[in-house]
């Protein structure tokens, strides 16, 4: 090598290990590109989603499009299901499960019995034939920025590749730049997996169109290149030559308008996005000060380790040896929010069981929404962390399917109000699918009307209750007035039928049900009373509630999952969903409940700390319920497990090395009831207090948190050294009495709306 060549190359090398190590508690950074779809990095603007894998002679940006799915528009409720209902009852009631699962099977499933798939779009690949043998490779994800970049030398040409997905654009941008004049050189091409796909050209732009296998949608994506070079067609790709800087602009649609209509025009839209669509130059800024606005709000700094400098996924091997790096766990919160942002934002869809990102047809439980755990857990974060405005797409989800779901309600059960089963889909399906013995559970309406409650919480928003939050719930809470039927054994209020999610088949009365449902009452008495209305509503449901089976401690000492003490302790199901009353409910806390909540931690030791991604992530959140940090830190540890073969099989979950969740494989929830987790050992106010440092880990001694949002309108900073708070400050949103607890130390003050107060260690106010 040249001495010029060498001297150029050891400076690059320096200049990027010096910015990779400047901004290390921000970035997720690689020597090396994706070789494979969990390696690669994620961007999004919730509605359109690309994964950039960084490679070096062929780049490929694998990309969807949120509303491209199978199926069409069409009701799922199965006509005349109620009348089945009855001797569904009877048949649970006298123990024939069995029969009780044929019968629902045959008479009482969603029409059809699954619901439908979310689809990969397509792919877009750049050729760089003259790129084979670099140097000074570096590729990386900044959340302050919401960029990926990738950065190398080949032939003593420095080469920088930037790609963001903007929401104010509506597109995602891909901006490749040469150091030297002229020496830009590359291909594009589009392809997808689909069967039905057709590639055209047409000037600077080249335009994808897809049509999915089973269903009514059809997609359209465009390309459209810029560049100072020399741009040419040839065999169906477009080749830039002699160049020094070229923009990707890529923009993609569907024909689904809403859950009812597909007759939108995905060329006209794409074509419209690409004629508005601003410079690169213009372009970035705009995006980054748009996702700033909220990126901003929090900030979370655990203390560095020896780790700290190294690569993204050489940090996550060496945490499972050696867990001292506190800033992972810092960078893992704050890469939580990022993808939230990222799939979830004003005017999208929520974010379905892999956020928005998938390269499969057939993916995982149909990459949709299961909403017996895991959509709602990808929003335990959004409130906390500052992020309302991102839990809007999951409320209008919610407002979708309590149409669907009054359809339902009415047809399976002869009910008012609406109710949904343990999944939706784009079409907003509502009626129980798959199978009788996990698909026939009732209360997911229920509990995604809870965030609805929790939004209220944290915001003290009363024109979001009136308006929106409280006509939902009460749907949903009058639906369970005409479901809940008497226990012929003990008279009381059972949910029948139903089940425990996914375990132990078709059964009457299973705890969780009931937690949820006396959840949902609660939250629409205290509506009541603050709207001052619904009087005589508000106290049908206080009755019924006290009606409601209550939990049980079994013979073992464990938290009952059903109205009888069948419990298997030696089952190590990954759900856990008969302990929902602890975490994110709060019907079993240490002060008002200490047997409940023994039991129920009996109940969580007997079913084991390994499970899938999502399944520690949640039990994270129990063990920090339970105060017990340490025990939380267990399952922060086993969640972070490094999964380095996208096809490895395993017993249990962890992280792949972009630090997307395996279940495996991908699910985006443990990403999100991870960071909430972690936050939750910090600071909790479920119960009308915010708790400073609960469950704090030993392994956590150091840190600061900058606006982090509480219960009745609070947002806070604090900081803590040595496990011991030293600097707080709330500032009340909507001047409410914040009550403060600290260890032993418990204060109340009341609070003027707009103002800041700031505590010393021991909770005095300081002036």
């Amino acid at each position: 090598m040249k001495p010029l060549i060498q001297t150029v190359t050891l400076l690059t090398f320096i200049i990027f290990k010096c910015h990779a190590q400047g901004n290390i508690n921000s970035k997720l950074w690689y020597k090396k590109p994706a070789k494979q779809w969990e390696e690669a990095l994620p961007i999004g603007n919730g509605a359109l989603a690309a994964m950039i894998f960084g490679g070096i002679e062929t780049e490929q940006i694998q990309f969807n499009e949120e509303t491209l799915w199978t199926g069409e528009p069409r009701s799922y409720a199965h006509k005349g299901a109620s009348a089945h209902l009855s001797e569904i009852r009877r048949l649970l009631n006298e123990g024939k499960q069995k029969e009780a699962e044929a019968l629902a099977n045959e008479q009482f499933m969603s029409q059809p019995m699954r619901q439908m798939a979310y689809q990969a779009f397509g792919d877009v690949y750049l050729d760089f034939p003259e790129h084979g043998t670099p140097v000074a490779y570096h590729r990386e994800l900044d959340l302050e920025t919401a960029t990926v970049k990738s950065t190398y030398e080949a032939g003593g040409v420095r080469y920088t590749r930037e790609a963001f997905a903007s929401y104010p654009a509506k597109a995602i941008y891909y901006h490749i730049t040469s150091s030297q004049k002229g020496k830009l050189n590359f291909a594009v091409r589009m392809d997808a997996i689909h069967a039905k796909k057709e590639v055209k050209i047409n000037g600077n732009e080249i335009e994808l169109s897809v049509q999915v296998d089973k269903g009514a949608l059809n997609g359209i994506a465009r390309v459209k290149v810029i560049t100072d070079g020399e741009l040419k067609q040839a065999e169906g790709k477009l080749t830039i030559s002699n160049a020094t800087r070229a923009t990707l602009v890529l923009a993609a649609a569907t024909n689904y308008l809403d859950y009812k209509t597909v007759s939108g025009d995905p060329a006209t839209k794409t074509a419209g996005i690409l004629q508005k669509a601003p410079a690169f130059e213009t372009a970035r800024p705009v995006h980054i000060t748009d996702y700033q606005k909220l990126h901003n709000r929090f900030n979370l700094v655990f203390s560095n380790s020896k780790h700290s400098a190294l690569p993204t996924d050489e940090r996550l091997s060496r945490f499972k040896g050696d867990p001292n790096d506190p800033a992972l766990l810092a960078l893992y919160v704050k890469f939580a929010r990022y993808l939230l942002i990222a799939s979830s934002r004003a005017g999208s869809h929520p974010a379905n069981l892999q956020g928005k990102w998938n390269h499969k047809l057939n993916p995982s439980w149909d990459s949709k929404y299961t909403v017996n755990i895991n959509t709602e857990m990808n929003y335990w974060p959004a409130e906390m962390t500052n992020l309302s405005e991102c839990h809007e797409p999951l409320f209008q989800m919610v407002r979708e399917v309590s149409q669907t779901g009054a359809e339902v309600a009415k047809e399976h059960y002869n009910a008012k109000g609406w109710v949904l089963h343990h999944n939706t889909d784009v079409w907003r399906g509502a009626a129980p699918i798959n199978a009788s013995n996990h698909g026939i559970w009732v209360t997911g309406g229920a509990w995604l009307s809870l965030h609805l409650w929790e939004h209220y919480r944290f915001t003290q928003d009363k024109a979001f209750l009136q308006n929106t939050a409280y006509p939902l719930m009460k749907g949903a809470a009058a639906f369970f007035l005409d479901f809940l039927v008497k226990d012929p054994k003990t008279g009381m209020l059972i949910s029948s039928p139903s089940n425990s999610p996914e375990n132990g088949g078709l059964v009457a009365g299973p705890t969780m049900d009931h937690q949820i449902i006396r959840a949902l009452f609660k939250a629409c008495i205290e509506t009541a009373g603050i709207l001052k209305t619904d009087a005589a509503f508000a106290e049908q449901l206080a009755q019924t509630s006290k009606q409601i089976a209550p939990n049980h401690v079994g013979r073992y000492g464990q938290l009952q999952e059903w109205m009888t003490d069948i419990d298997d302790t030696t089952s190590h199901h990954r759900h856990v969903s008969h302990l929902w009353g602890v975490y994110p409910g709060e019907e079993i806390t240490p002060t008002a409940t200490l047997d409940l909540l023994k039991a129920a931690m009996k109940s969580l030791n007997y079913r084991g700390d390994d499970g899938t991604g999502w399944s520690l992530a949640w039990k994270i959140n129990y063990w920090a319920r339970f105060l017990d940090g340490e025990h939380a830190y267990t399952m922060i540890r086993k969640l972070f497990n490094p999964v380095y073969d996208a096809g490895q099989k395993m017993s249990g979950g962890g992280s792949y090395p972009n630090l997307f969740d395996a279940h495996p494989p991908f699910q985006i929830d443990g990403n999100f009831g991870g960071a909430a987790g972690i936050l939750e050992t910090l600071v909790q106010s479920h119960l009308e207090e915010i708790n400073i440092l609960p469950a704090l880990p030993k392994a956590l001694p150091d840190g600061r948190v900058s606006g982090l949002c509480a219960r009745g309108g609070f947002e806070m900073d604090m900081n803590w050294a040595k496990g011991k708070l030293t600097g707080l400050t709330i500032h009340s949103k909507a001047g409410n009495i914040c009550k403060l607890r600290y260890g032993s130390k418990v204060v109340s003050i009341p609070t003027a709306k707009g103002k800041t107060y700031r505590f010393g260690p021991d909770l005095t106010i300081l002036k």
